[in-house]
C-alpha cells in the first residue's frame, strides 16, 4: 500500500514537472523550470532530504524511485534545451541572412570626389607659396561682384556673366540692395582687400554661378582665384607663378606654357594662360615634344595685372601698390588632369561615376600632397 502511494507521487511530480518543461519556450525560462525542480531548493531535492528519516526498506525502495525521477528530468531538461537552441539559431539565420555565394565586397567605405581632392591640391601647392585661404558669402551684392571689380552698370562684359538673380534687400541701399548669386569668387578679393591692408597674398575656393548648361558649362561650378599685392610688382612675377603651379598640378616638368593678350575688366593688361597639349592620335596628351617642340596649346585660366579702379574702390593707392590675380575652374582643372571627359558629371551623383573616378580616402598619391603610392 506504501509503496502504490510513493508511486504515486512520484508519476504526479514527474507530470507536472514535464509539463513545465514543454512550457519553457526560451532558454531563460527552462533554466527556472530546471532551478525549481533540481536545484539546492528544488522539488525533487526536497523530497530526496527526506529519505534519512525513512527505514532502511521505505529508503531503498523510495530511493530507487527518486533517483530515476531525477535522471528523466534531467533528461528531458537537456531535450528541450537542444531544441531551444536549434530555434534560436533557426531565428537568427532568418534574420541575418549571408549568401556566401556572392562575390566578396570591397572594405571600401567610400571614396574622396575629385573636386575635393582638386582644392587640396591647389591649397598645398599655393601654400608652399605662402598664399593663404580665403572666404566670402555665395550671396553676392551687385557692387561686390561687379561695379567694385570695374563692371558698372551697362558695361557690356555683365553680359558675359549672366547668372541668378534674387530680390531685392530692404534693408539696403543702390547697388547693394541688388542680391544675386556671385558669377565669380573675385567678390572674395574686393572684401578681402576693403578689410585688411596690403600687403595681400590670398586663394579663393568656392561655388559660382552662371545660367549655362553643356559640356564644359554647368549653372553651378567651383573657381579658384589667386590675389598677390604689394609694392613693385610685374607681370613677371605672374608667369613665374603660374608656371611653378601648372608645373606642379600636373606633374610635368619643364610643361611649355605661354600668356595671350586678352580683355578682364578688373585687370590691365589682361591674358589667358595656354598649356602645351597635342591631339595626335584622338586622344589629349598634355606637355611637349622630346624634341622640345609644341603641337598645340589648350587654355586653363585668366589672368593679369590688377586695374587701378578695382585698388581705388579698395582704398589702396595704386601709385604704390601693384599686383596680380588669377582665376580658373575646378573642375576644368581636374578635368584635364584625371581625363573625365564631362563636366556636367560632376553634380549628378552617380555613385558608379565617383569609384571610378573617385580616390581612396586613405590613399591619394600626388605631387602637391607628396604621399607615395604604395605597391
Amino acid at each position: 500500500m506504501l509503496k502504490q502511494r510513493m508511486f504515486s507521487e512520484i508519476k504526479t511530480l514527474k507530470s507536472e514537472i514535464a509539463s513545465e518543461i514543454e512550457a519553457a519556450n526560451d532558454l531563460k525560462a527552462l533554466d527556472d523550470v530546471r532551478v525549481t525542480a533540481l536545484g539546492k531548493k528544488g522539488r525533487i531535492t526536497a523530497l530526496m532530504k527526506t529519505l534519512g528519516a525513512m527505514d532502511p526498506e521505505e529508503r531503498k525502495t523510495k530511493g530507487q524511485e527518486l533517483n530515476a525521477l531525477k535522471d528523466e528530468i534531467a533528461a528531458l531538461i537537456e531535450k528541450q534545451e537542444a531544441a531551444l537552441k536549434r530555434q534560436a539559431m533557426d531565428e537568427r539565420l532568418a534574420s541575418e541572412t549571408q549568401d556566401v555565394t556572392l562575390s566578396p565586397r570591397s572594405s571600401e567605405m567610400g571614396h574622396i570626389h575629385p573636386i575635393s581632392q582638386t582644392v587640396e591640391e591647389l591649397t598645398a601647392i599655393f601654400a608652399d607659396m605662402g598664399f593663404t585661404v580665403a572666404e566670402g558669402p555665395d550671396i553676392e551684392d551687385d557692387y561686390h561682384n561687379f561695379t567694385a571689380l570695374n563692371f558698372p552698370p551697362g558695361h557690356p562684359a555683365r553680359e558675359m556673366q549672366d547668372t541668378f538673380f534674387l530680390p531685392n534687400d530692404p534693408e539696403e541701399d543702390g547697388e547693394r540692395a541688388h542680391k544675386l548669386l556671385r558669377t565669380h569668387t573675385s567678390s572674395v578679393q574686393i572684401r578681402h582687400m576693403q578689410a585688411h591692408k596690403p600687403p595681400h597674398k590670398i586663394i579663393c575656393f568656392g561655388r559660382t554661378y552662371r545660367s549655362d548648361y553643356d559640356m564644359t558649362h554647368t549653372p553651378m561650378f567651383h573657381q579658384m582665384e589667386g590675389l598677390l599685392i604689394d609694392k613693385d610688382i610685374h607681370m613677371g612675377h605672374l608667369k613665374g607663378c603660374l608656371m611653378d603651379f601648372v608645373r606642379a598640378f600636373f606633374e610635368i616638368d619643364n610643361l611649355p606654357v605661354r600668356l595671350r593678350p586678352s580683355f578682364f575688366p578688373f585687370v590691365e593688361p589682361g591674358a589667358e594662360m595656354d598649356i602645351a597639349c597635342s591631339r595626335k592620335g584622338g586622344g589629349l596628351r598634355l606637355g611637349g615634344n622630346p624634341d622640345g617642340s609644341v603641337d598645340g596649346w589648350m587654355e586653363i585660366l585668366g589672368c593679369g595685372m590688377v586695374h587701378p579702379n578695382v585698388l581705388k574702390n579698395c582704398g589702396i593707392d595704386p601709385d604704390t601698390y601693384q599686383g596680380f590675380a588669377f582665376g580658373m575652374g575646378i573642375e576644368r582643372m581636374a578635368m584635364l588632369k584625371y581625363g573625365i571627359p564631362d563636366l556636367r558629371t560632376f553634380f549628378e551623383s552617380d555613385v558608379r561615376w565617383l569609384r571610378h573616378y573617385g580616390f581612396d580616402p586613405l590613399e591619394r598619391p600626388n605631387n602637391a600632397t607628396g604621399v607615395q603610392k604604395t605597391t
